[in-house]
């Protein structure tokens, strides 16, 4: 049976990158569950929190290639556009 070779990762200060060799043919689910990266980390809520492979958010059955690094992504602490907003403001008031 052919093998693949993927790293998942969960981007914090010091960040959690874990690589693995999985079978041919296996999917987001499957890495992060072999990864035990929800043990590591159980802050981590995989219904909530997207995933991705290269910075493309992807479904958990989508299927991995060699080389893929799949991403656990965090909810966003602030609404970039409104941090755009605040800031045009201040530049206008300035």
């Amino acid at each position: 049976m052919t093998r693949i070779t993927v790293s998942v990762v969960y981007a914090l200060p010091g960040a959690t990158e874990i690589e693995l060799e999985l079978p041919a043919g296996s999917s987001v689910a499957d890495a992060l569950a072999l990864s035990g990266i929800e043990a590591r980390h159980p802050e981590i809520d995989l219904a909530a929190a997207g995933v991705g492979v290269y910075g493309v958010r992807v479904a958990l059955d989508t299927r991995l290639s060699d080389g893929d690094r799949v991403e656990i992504y965090r909810p966003l602490q602030a609404d970039p556009k409104d941090l755009r907003r605040r800031r045009a403001v201040r530049r206008r008031a300035d």
